[in-house]
């Protein structure tokens, strides 16, 4: 049986992943493909390297990814997303989607056309950086001859390359939508923010009813998209919340995503 994970964006959050992995392989499920944009692209590509999911953890916590050599110089960016290639190489010395355990899809948005774009072949590490190149933070990534960023501009639960493929799919989405009141909403850019924010919000949850099993964990709109100090304490929500789904869906679990 084939089974499906696909991985929201969400940056920091992103570690609520990897809570999840390790939540579904303590049930014996092992999803065979993989899809996803910014942080659940690298979680994703590491996993299906074959990377252990303690492992992907200490990686989340160690990259120094705000480090004054990051910074960009003269590019449309405060960091140059070029400069994370090497930490990545470390975990994908053969940089090419051939060499995964596993089928990866990973989503990417054109930064100059508008379209999105799922790579799935071909060079690996590059798709990974554009992937998760938050605009106006990371630098566009170049790969041939064309400029993309944050997959989450466009397609923030990228479930579609797994519907064709899979028997079941389990989604994870890492971005919900936190509660506020008109009062919290006192400047012009504010506004802006939460129309993009339940745009992005609404178009991910529409692709719901695709999964079999949904977790997302309300807990995380307590936790900021760069808020890299709190990785324990998301990596756990993401585990407990997939243990409590699975619980809930005992009948799903043992009838139909369980590997004979």
């Amino acid at each position: 049986m084939n089974i499906g994970l696909v991985l929201s964006g969400g940056g920091a959050r992103g570690a609520a992943h990897i809570g999840v992995i390790k939540a579904l392989e303590e049930h014996n499920i092992f999803p065979t493909h993989i899809s996803g944009t910014s942080a659940g692209a690298i979680v994703g590509a590491l996993y299906a390297a074959g990377v252990n999911w303690s492992e992907i953890l200490n990686f989340f916590k160690t990259i120094p990814l705000f480090h004054t050599s990051r910074y960009a110089r003269n590019k449309p960016g405060f960091l140059n997303s070029a400069n994370f290639y090497d930490d990545l190489k470390t975990y994908f010395p053969e940089d090419s989607f051939s060499a995964l355990k596993k089928p990866m899809f990973i989503a990417a948005a054109n930064i100059i056309d508008g379209s999105s774009k799922i790579f799935s072949k071909g060079q690996l590490i590059k798709p990974i950086i554009a992937s998760a190149s938050f605009p106006g933070v990371f630098t566009p990534t170049e790969i041939n001859g064309k400029y993309y960023v944050d997959g989450g501009t466009l397609n923030n639960f990228p479930v579609e390359p797994l519907k064709s493929s899979c028997d079941k799919i389990i989604g994870v989405y890492v971005n919900p939508l936190k509660e506020v009141s008109i009062n919290d909403l006192k400047h012009s850019y504010s506004v802006i923010e939460r129309a993009y924010k339940i745009k992005v919000a609404a178009e991910s949850m529409n692709k719901f009813p695709d999964c079999d099993l949904i977790i997302s964990p309300q807990e995380l709109v307590n936790y900021g998209t760069f808020g890299m100090n709190n990785m324990d304490a998301i990596f756990k929500l993401g585990y407990t919340a997939t243990k409590l789904a699975l619980e809930g869906n005992k009948l799903l679990i043992n009838n139909k995503l369980k590997i004979d």
